[in-house]
């Protein structure tokens, strides 16, 4: 990256899980110039921030009202759009569409207008059931099915940065299924490694949903389980890449079940596995993505040649050094 005295950064949703990481992982390349931005309502993400070093933190409204006015900012260099409503179960149409896709809308046109690198976190999500394939160099979105109203708010803004050219020149993000610390405040949303930590603590066991389809059996649902320092490292690598544009998948490359996930956890824990097999709730079924892996040949010809850690070893490193202790990044 570029000298850390001289960009300014934004990151909005910066308390937030994978907004929080970002910032640690600009810390630890000594970027301090970072203003912040998000909305800390009641629960406990602004933890998160304490171990942290920025400049400012600007809620978001006022961050809206600042771009809306032109305003500069302070002269921000680059900005990572971390910010918006992530929880997949959410039914406020409403609500999802000014916080993901028009407030996204705003923030692109006007860093763009100033010339300012602007990553964005689209999903993957966005797949739907992967029955068109989860590949980010698909030409035609509109072949696009997300599940939830969460899934299809990000690829509207997709959507809109194709159709009005913006993709050549910004990069939006296909989060798969990150985990690992700073994700403690996301209730029903936290991953399953963060439940089952607590689960397992409580009663020695942990629940996982049964399938309902018959070329899966419980527990044998697959997922592409990403750790969240590799999801910064390669959000932080695109950003620094002026030549690459559009939409990256950003996930390990490898599909898991749940069971590898519940045995990787048991293992961080020196425990036998103990599994009990829990009814799905009706209002998740339809919407249930039984599958998902991340095509990362994108990313790769980009020039990512990182290692991916593994899941046994990503699950060890966040039981271990981070749940076990009751720590967060930077702590």
């Amino acid at each position: 990256m570029e000298n850390p005295t001289d960009t300014r950064i934004l990151v909005t949703g910066g308390a937030g899980f994978i907004g929080s990481a970002i910032v640690w992982a600009l810390n630890e390349r000594g970027f301090e110039n970072i203003l912040v931005s998000d909305r800390l309502h009641a629960d406990e993400k602004w933890k998160n921030l304490v171990p942290l070093k920025f400049a400012d933190y600007l809620d978001a409204d006022d961050l809206l009202a600042a771009v809306d006015r032109g305003d500069d900012l302070g002269g921000i260099g680059k900005v990572f759009h971390l910010g918006a409503c992530s929880a997949t179960t959410e039914k406020d149409t409403d609500y999802l569409m000014r916080n993901n896709f028009e407030y996204t809308k705003r923030l692109a046109r006007w860093s763009l207008e100033r010339n300012a690198r602007f990553v964005y976190a689209s999903s993957a999500a966005t797949y739907g059931d992967g029955a068109n394939g989860m590949d980010d160099q698909l030409e035609d979105l509109h072949l696009l099915r997300p599940l939830n109203m969460y899934g299809y708010s990000k690829h509207l803004f997709d959507l809109y940065a194709r159709r009005h050219g913006f993709l050549d020149r910004i990069v939006g993000l296909k989060y798969f299924n990150v985990y690992g610390p700073n994700e403690g405040h996301k209730g029903d949303m936290r991953s399953v490694v963060h439940k089952a930590f607590a689960q397992i603590r409580e009663t020695g066991k942990v629940g996982l949903f049964k399938s309902y389809r018959p070329d899966y059996e419980h527990g044998r649902q697959q997922r592409d389980f990403l750790y969240v320092k590799d999801a910064v490292a390669m959000t932080l690598f695109l950003a620094d890449q002026p030549q690459a544009g559009g939409l990256f998948n950003l996930g390990s490359g490898v599909a898991n079940s749940w069971i590898d996930l519940a045995e990787a956890i048991f293992a961080a824990l020196d425990l036998e596995p103990r599994i009990d097999f829990v009814e799905m709730p009706e209002s998740l079924r339809e919407k249930y993505q039984y599958y998902t892996c991340a095509n990362i040949a994108k990313l790769r010809e980009a020039g990512y040649d990182h290692p991916i850690a593994s899941l046994r070893e990503a699950v060890a490193d966040y039981v271990r050094n981070y749940l076990a202790k009751g720590l967060g990044l930077g702590e």
